[in-house]
């Protein structure tokens, strides 16, 4: 597995405050990383580092096998929670000095703000001040001039607040294509739902330290509980006598035209004796693993912590 970004036992600290704690992770190439974890866990320092805002106390970052240096700064975009627009500058005034910055020259910068602005929809905005813009229209704004310059590596810190269902996903979209075309993520968020959407690999971090990484779908299969939900039609009766010794009853309630039940295997049973057993009792409509999700996970190995 290639690797954009490497994090080599990573401590600061800020005055009496641990805010990492010989933290290492792996972020592969072209993957959307979800940076995980409550308030105050260590995140926001983690990526500061990763963007030189500061330095760690003791450890390091590579950058394609590279010591993070200040040129890498130019392969990087930043989306930061708290953003910096300029509120009295005229979004492309704007817009085109920050492109400038990262790199561009000014007819390319003009040529890629064009397309980013024609895409998103902001064209008539261009000659408006920041501050005559919703917030939404203003994250667009910052979002484009995040990504404008094509960089190796995109960190966004919440980067759908502020925005409604349509630009949220419009958003989404967005990033899947950049993926789909090279860049890496990372993404830094609470909302658990653009974890499962986005997500290919993730880190979990609280109180300054690593708590777990890795493949999302590995981790929600390490998580697994061997319960099934069934849609099915029948009386009770017959599917209590479809769950004989291997088998606990969860959940069993009517829901629209059909009833839903929970079962959990308590043995070594193969699933296939289950759905048999269950066919010769009751007419199953559907029959699937009840996977934990990235939020039931979240709670469950942070919870314990909190107490």
């Amino acid at each position: 597995m290639n690797a954009i970004i490497e994090v080599k036992d990573v401590t600061k600290a800020y005055a009496s405050h641990i805010a990492l704690k010989n933290v290492s992770l792996v972020i592969p190439q072209s993957s959307v990383f979800g940076l995980l974890g409550p308030n105050g866990a260590g995140k926001t320092s983690l990526i500061r580092i990763i963007n030189q805002i500061t330095a760690p106390d003791s450890g390091e970052i590579l950058l394609n096998g590279h010591r993070l240096h200040n040129d890498h700064t130019k392969e990087i975009g930043y989306l930061p929670e708290e953003r910096g627009l300029y509120k009295k500058m005229e979004v492309g005034e704007q817009a085109l000095y920050l492109a400038r910055l990262k790199g561009l020259s000014r007819p390319d910068a003009i040529k890629r703000l064009k397309y980013w602005f024609e895409k998103f929809e902001i064209t008539e905005w261009w000659s408006k001040k920041i501050e005559e813009l919703s917030k939404g229209m203003q994250q667009k704004v910052q979002f484009i001039v995040t990504v404008v310059h094509e960089p190796k590596l995109l960190i966004l810190d919440e980067p759908f607040t502020g925005f409604d269902p349509l630009n949220a996903n419009l958003v989404k979209d967005e990033l899947l294509d950049l993926k789909r075309k090279g860049t890496s993520i990372i993404l830094s968020t609470h909302r658990m739902e653009s974890v499962e959407e986005l997500c290919t690999h993730i880190a979990l971090i609280h109180k300054s330290h690593k708590l777990l990484d890795g493949e999302v779908a590995s981790i929600r299969k390490s998580y697994r509980t061997n319960t099934y939900e069934i849609e099915y039609e029948g009386n009770n009766i017959s599917l209590a006598n479809s769950l004989w010794g291997d088998f606990e009853l969860m959940e069993n309630e009517h829901q629209g035209e059909y009833k839903k039940a929970r079962v959990k295997f308590t043995g070594q049973v193969a699933t296939n004796q289950l759905l048999q057993s269950l066919i010769n009792n009751v007419n199953v409509i559907s029959f699937k693993e009840v996977v934990p999700s990235m939020s039931d996970i979240f709670i469950k190995t942070v919870s314990p912590l909190e107490a």
